[in-house]
């Protein structure tokens, strides 16, 4: 394994269990990118050197201790000229807590939509250092912060880098036009769709495989899911609505990766409900659960929100939570019944069971109920055609001059 060294530089108005607590998080993901990590540095500045981030003086002081084929992983992102000051400076590769995510995620991209949205968040990170910072790309060799696009790729000029992003984005979109396809399908079923949304590692795949009784990939490492993945849940009551699962978050997730998920982060926007799974177990648990609410705030998701404090089967005694939420364990099974009872008065609130009428004249407008409602029952009678169906309240005043 690579011997790899972190950096932080700690700022005015840090606390320094924010750092360090920000550097165990870093840790942790390089740990999971395969990394042996030797020994982590704080600095501590007014503000950051333009040229070296942490200072000359910091930076030669890293150099003493750094050997050529180590990494230094920076928790802060670099800009291109410091990213290659720094490499000059040490003698080492360097890359920043942007491009260790970057490369997890290229580690984790197994379907065709999961690499395309990783080389494009690659290629729009790495095309500003293509230029002018050669000593410093050769140094990456082919390992940590260089996964996903081929060498070839990277060291291609940067109009064809610009071209390959070009393509990159038109194959997104249409990803993005089959996703919507696959959206209008379900709406047509008028079946509501509830998406587990949380932090990278809470639980989701596992709560997921819980509830539907689905084979679906679980694993105990970071962003082990990349992919939306829909399955059907039947909750108690007999309904049954779709259930999603999305790319985990994490503090300060690098734009360019939002920009290139938003095919799959779309498929928040578009659910009904929210089950918000935050590691209750987890010593951060709060402020992971305050990043995700930060990021959903970002991309506009504002649909109603249930929190899901998760497993609570190796909750620390004395562990408290606060707020609304179901503690559940989608290992063991725990509350599992309670949530989906959770789930199910959700929808019974949202959602009622009505009768309308059609006259046979009018039979149009039957169709816009098949559409906007969930069919319950049809029946012909000497009037015309009443269906009872469960319709959401827009549905509900669209049609109220039928209802009976």
């Amino acid at each position: 394994m690579q011997r790899t060294y972190l950096v932080s530089l700690q700022l005015p108005g840090d606390s320094d269990w924010d750092v360090e607590d920000s550097l165990r998080e870093l840790k942790d993901l390089a740990e999971d990118a395969g990394l042996e990590v030797v020994d982590w540095f704080v600095q501590k500045r007014p503000f950051p050197d333009a040229a070296t981030f942490i200072g000359s003086g910091k930076a030669e002081e890293l150099a003493a201790v750094v050997e050529p084929e180590d990494l230094v992983i920076f928790d802060n992102e670099l800009s291109p000229a410091q990213q290659g000051n720094l490499s000059d400076i040490i003698g080492a590769a360097v890359i920043d807590r942007t491009q260790l995510i970057l490369d997890i995620f290229a580690q984790r991209a197994w379907t065709r939509e999961g690499k395309i949205q990783v080389e494009l968040a690659q290629l729009n990170y790495l095309l500003p250092r293509l230029v002018g910072s050669g000593a410093a790309l050769s140094r990456l060799g082919g390992g940590i912060g260089t996964r996903g696009p081929g060498e070839t790729k990277l060291e291609t000029d940067r109009r064809r880098v610009r071209k390959r992003i070009t393509d990159l984005k038109a194959e997104l979109e249409t990803v993005r036009h089959v996703r919507a396809t696959q959206r209008a399908r379900r709406e047509k079923l008028a079946v509501p769709l509830v998406a587990l949304v949380g932090y990278t590692n809470a639980g989701k795949s596992t709560l997921l495989r819980a509830l539907t009784g689905s084979e679906t990939f679980v694993a105990d490492q970071l962003f082990a899911t990349l992919d939306p993945t829909v399955r059907r849940w039947e909750l108690p009551d007999g309904r049954w609505v779709f259930l999603s699962d999305t790319v985990g978050f994490i503090r300060r997730l690098p734009h360019t990766l939002v920009a290139a998920f938003r095919a799959t982060l779309e498929e928040i926007l578009y659910a009904d409900l929210l089950l918000h799974v935050i590691d209750i177990s987890h010593p951060q648990a709060r402020e992971q659960q305050e990043a995700v609410e930060k990021v959903l705030a970002e991309i506009g998701a504002a649909q109603p929100v249930i929190n899901v404090y998760n497993k609570i089967d190796i909750c620390p005694d004395g562990q408290e939570f606060t707020g609304l939420g179901v503690a559940v364990s989608g290992v063991t099974g725990e509350n599992l019944d309670r949530l989906a009872h959770e789930v199910t008065a959700f929808f019974s609130k949202y959602l009622s069971v009505q009768t309308f009428r059609f006259a046979f004249s009018d039979l149009g407008s039957a169709s816009k109920l098949r559409e906007l409602g969930r069919v319950l029952e049809e029946r012909y009678t000497a009037e015309g055609l009443e269906i009872t169906a469960e319709v959401d309240p827009a549905t509900a005043g669209l049609l109220r001059d039928y209802r009976i």
